[in-house]
């Protein structure tokens, strides 16, 4: 691995687009340094999964993502055999052998073998990952969302970094990967689990960061609606929502903005695009009964108007 700085880390985050600070960095730098998993927490859509994409294009090295979910196991996470293509392989050599009309036990044998090969072998993201031509990031997401006993088997595999598999063997990496494992406190995670890893929590950007990310993500939008935009989704956070908007959501709303030539915020265009941020009924409800006093309680109003 060629070494890094934290300096040439924030560059190379920097240089792929991402809105970074310190904490990022160093975090970055720490998991890249000590080749320990980074842990990240935080609302849902605050740019925990980007980290891992932003690093992969840094590192120039490929991406492997592992989506966590209610019932993933083992098999979806490591391997597969692919029958389908065991049993045509089969069917193929039994027509060869009534052709020829001699079979031998030792070809049987070894036609037996042959089955349980690496052609055969579908690899998943874990054994992808393991066996790598060299270090990919590895982006464990939403690991909240597997079960338990899920959680206590990667770290096992996070441990020795092999893979046993009975037909073949015990496959070892050549090339440790660089890990972020995801979470959105969904559940809580095992101690085991977060003594293996580094930790970085994300939070909500505060506006200066959010703008510099609209307008990084966003170069069509007008900087005056960009400006209104974010000023808006600071005053919307505070309140009681079922699903508070993250800067993924901010990011939706400005592109759709864009797209039909917005060029400043008003009452009948916020409460027409609101399903573009707010993704719950309630939610919607709530800020329609709630933009007039929205607008007074936060000064809103006041600040466009100086922008």
């Amino acid at each position: 691995m060629p070494q890094h700085t934290r300096e040439s880390i924030q560059a190379l985050l920097e240089n792929q687009g991402y809105q970074t600070d310190p904490q990022v960095v160093m975090s970055v730098f720490l998991a890249l340094q000590l080749q320990k998993p980074l842990l990240i927490e935080g609302p849902a859509g605050v740019g925990k999964t980007e980290i891992a994409k932003v690093m992969a294009l840094a590192l120039n090295t490929d991406l492997i993502r592992l989506q966590g979910y209610e019932g993933l196991d083992a098999s979806h996470a490591l391997y597969e055999w692919n029958y389908q293509r065991q049993l045509l392989h089969l069917k193929m050599m039994e027509v060869a052998a009534k052709q020829t009309n001699s079979q031998t036990d030792k070809q049987l044998s070894e036609q037996e073998e042959t089955l349980f090969s690496d052609k055969f072998l579908l690899k998943r993201p874990l054994l992808q990952a393991i066996t790598h031509h060299k270090a990919p990031v590895l982006l464990i997401d939403e690991i909240d969302r597997a079960d338990e006993e899920f959680e206590s088997f990667l770290l096992e595999v996070l441990s020795d970094w092999q893979i046993t598999i009975p037909e073949i063997g015990t496959i070892r990496a050549t090339h440790i990967p660089y890990v972020v494992v995801t979470g959105n406190r969904v559940r809580e995670l095992s101690e085991a689990l977060r003594r293996r890893c580094l930790y970085l929590y994300i939070d909500y950007p505060d506006y200066d960061k959010e703008l510099a990310i609209v307008l990084a993500k966003v170069p069509t939008i007008d900087a005056a609606l960009a400006k209104q935009l974010c000023l808006f989704m600071q005053a919307l956070r505070p309140l009681r929502l079922e699903k508070t908007p993250g800067i993924a959501e901010t990011l939706d709303w400005a592109m759709a903005l864009a797209a039909l030539h917005i060029d400043h915020l008003e009452k009948d265009i916020i409460e027409q695009t609101l399903g573009v941020v707010l993704k719950d009924w309630k939610d919607v409800r709530h800020v329609q009964l709630s933009l007039s006093e929205l607008y007074e309680k936060t000064g809103i109003v006041s600040k466009w108007d100086s922008l």
